[in-house]
């Protein structure tokens, strides 16, 4: 009886739990470096195909004489050679730094004018900041429709009323050097709208004591203007005006519809005429060296504004 009182009384005997090896799946999901990427591969998945991989495509196709239907041979740089001795091609590259430097110089002064307006208080304030917004959000090709009948060399509803002031107006779409006129004015009117709100949501943060200190001191509204809102808005115009530089760089949808590249491939771009030579005509791999052939430039530029964003940011 005591033996048994005893055994009964003695303490369970604890069994060692299984060791879980650090690289258990359960251990290594509680590590956030690793569930982090574990949630990001879809996304990545995603970009490879869409993006990556149609991007590695096309410079392998500018490096090859493939035509549609055809692989075609590696050629090395042999397109790119090509391309600067074609008479249509340096036309292009002259407006397309033509048409992205003036419009960006333009849609930056509208648009910091514009979001000095909308910055005050009127009445209806806020329905006349979403009516701003209206030329960016309507789609591309339904505003480029309207102002091609706008500059239609019969219906012309512009020439119209410039003839109830007895001024004959020109061919816009038709006579040099008009149709790149009429595009750089599209192209401003509708991207100034995203440089003013972008502007706008920038001085919203600005504190309003350093203005009415300013003010306290005698400082005029340019002054405030000048010494105030551009400093603390440099890094938002940094960025709005790199966006915009590498959009208007690619601009092929307002073009396409417009002009089409024309009169006698006068308007060009590197888009529409990429597009012209890769798939009507069928020279996808010259077509495909168009389209990259800024692209080492594209990347300079975003290269050295990240690079001297960062260097203000230490300083």
């Amino acid at each position: 009886m005591a033996e048994k009182g005893a055994l009964a009384e003695a303490p369970p005997v604890a069994v060692p739990k299984k060791a879980v090896r650090p690289w258990h799946p359960r251990l290594l999901l509680e590590r956030e470096e690793v569930l982090g990427y574990l949630l990001m591969l879809p996304a990545l998945g995603l970009l490879t195909v869409f993006v990556v991989y149609p991007f590695l495509y096309g410079i392998w196709l500018s490096l090859t004489d493939s035509r549609i239907g055809v692989p075609g041979n590696f050629v090395g740089l042999r397109n790119f050679l090509e391309l600067t001795r074609d008479s249509i091609f340096q036309q292009t590259f002259r407006n397309t730094f033509l048409y992205t430097g003036v419009t960006t110089v333009f849609k930056l002064i509208f648009g910091l004018a514009v979001a000095v307006l909308l910055n005050n208080t009127f009445p209806l304030k806020r329905f006349v900041r979403a009516a701003v917004l209206l030329p960016w959000i309507v789609p591309t090709v339904l505003s480029a429709l309207a102002w091609l009948w706008m500059f239609d060399s019969t219906f012309s509803v512009i020439n119209w009323v410039l003839a109830r002031f007895g001024i004959k107006g020109p061919v816009w779409l038709g006579t040099n050097p008009w149709p790149m006129i009429s595009l750089m004015a599209v192209n401003i009117w509708r991207g100034t709208p995203f440089y003013a709100i972008s502007f706008l949501a920038g001085m919203q943060v600005i504190n309003q004591e350093l203005y009415e200190a300013a003010a306290i001191d005698g400082a005029s509204r340019w002054q405030m203007f000048r010494h105030i809102t551009l400093p603390l808005l440099k890094s938002v115009i940094i960025i709005v005006l790199l966006l915009s530089v590498i959009l208007t760089f690619s601009d092929f949808q307002l073009i396409y519809v417009l002009t089409r590249g024309g009169p006698a491939n006068s308007t060009h771009l590197f888009a529409t005429l990429a597009y012209q030579v890769g798939l009507p005509s069928g020279e996808i791999g010259l077509g495909a060296a168009i389209s990259l052939f800024i692209f080492p430039a594209l990347c300079v530029t975003v290269f050295l504004t990240l690079w001297y964003m960062r260097r203000q940011e230490l300083d």
